[in-house]
């Protein structure tokens, strides 16, 4: 298979072939994985975000449908039902739904369900692994642009949530330009959003980079405007969870704040993403794309580790407040300097996107 796996990886230690997974619900205090052997395991896995970003989730679907096959012992009818339950496991990423769709019809002729299952899976894993290796080379040229326009010798960069590996297969998108800029000997910076309220940014991005050697400073989800403000952000990238037919994107609860702010003050935005987060059916991605509602104990708790070094959960706000948990936010096209893609550069416009992959 192409590309690093490190979010996700077959395992045939096992009586059964299985995929095993990094449980980053655990990340950073502790590294575990999980072993997924049937399609209730990764429904659930999917569900409490055991793994999570749009890629990720897209690629855990593929090889979900596999470990289907074996569980129904090849009988597509079974199958297309374990399929509907993985389809509908999270609502916003688009990556699942169209994972599952490609696998499905892959497989609707098949003579060799499980065998074939297997191969689509990994195809499909191959093919986002090449694209998060386009995403970097387009992405690293334009913080190449960037930081000699600027005359400066250092670049910052500000991103929002978790877009690295452990979110898209091989090297992400919005961290992929970043580890690229890394290896053609760029000196940069990462501003991490916290990423409030499940904190990807401050538990998993600044994993990921403390594990490449990035330098990176965390920060409250509220710092970035007046970051920009000062002229410390050179320019923001981030990933998407959907991205519609006229450019809007969904992404994580907040990322429409920060693309305000850095309109204000003139930061380049770019969002990174493979071909299979466009939604081509939605137009208006703020009247059209689904956002997810989580439950509201993720605001109203935390994990954390106490300073006994135990890992403990605990409540911040008073006991009989509601809270409420959009998972998602979506940042209108007009606020968004470029998409980087495996094929270039992209205006977030219908046309141009219509131009550049449905040509």
């Amino acid at each position: 298979m192409q590309g690093n796996y490190k979010a996700l990886w077959l395992n045939d230690d096992l009586f059964d072939e299985c995929l095993e997974v990094i449980d980053q619900r655990q990340l950073p205090f502790v590294y575990d994985t999980r072993h997924l052997t049937n399609t209730e395991e990764v429904v659930n896995a999917i569900k409490n975000m055991t793994v999570r970003g749009a890629g990720v989730i897209g690629s855990v679907a593929a090889f979900g449908i596999y470990i289907a096959a074996i569980e129904v012992e090849g009988d597509y009818e079974a199958l297309k039902e374990k399929a509907a339950l993985i389809r509908e496991s999270r609502p916003t990423a688009v990556n699942l739904m169209w994972a599952v769709d490609r696998m499905m019809e892959l497989l609707k002729d098949s003579d060799d369900l499980v065998d074939d299952a297997r191969e689509a899976a990994i195809k499909l894993n191959d093919e986002e692994a090449l694209e998060s290796q386009k995403i970097a080379e387009y992405g690293c040229n334009i913080i190449e642009d960037i930081l000699k326009k600027s005359g400066k010798t250092e670049i910052n960069i500000l991103t929002h949530c978790n877009a690295g590996w452990l979110a898209v297969i091989d090297e992400g998108t919005a961290l992929a330009p970043i580890y690229e800029a890394q290896r053609r000997g760029i000196d940069v910076h990462v501003w991490v959003d916290e990423t409030r309220p499940r904190n990807q940014g401050a538990s998993l991005t600044a994993w990921e980079l403390s594990q490449s050697g990035i330098k990176h400073t965390i920060i409250a989800d509220n710092t970035g405007g007046h970051l920009m403000q000062h002229g410390m952000v050179d320019m923001v990238i981030v990933g998407a969870d959907r991205v519609s037919a006229n450019g809007d994107v969904a992404n994580k609860i907040g990322t429409y704040l920060k693309a305000l702010a850095a309109h204000d003050n003139n930061v380049p935005f770019y969002v990174a993403i493979p071909t299979s987060t466009f939604d081509f059916e939605i137009r208006d991605g703020v009247k059209g794309i689904p956002i997810e509602e989580r439950s509201a104990d993720e605001v109203r708790f935390i994990k954390g580790v106490d300073s006994e070094g135990v890992v403990r959960e605990v409540r911040i706000t008073p006991e009989d407040s509601p809270a409420i948990n959009y998972g998602f936010d979506v940042t209108p096209a007009r606020l968004i300097t470029g998409l980087i893609t495996n094929r270039g550069v992209c205006e977030a416009d219908f046309d141009k996107i219509q131009e550049k992959f449905r040509g």
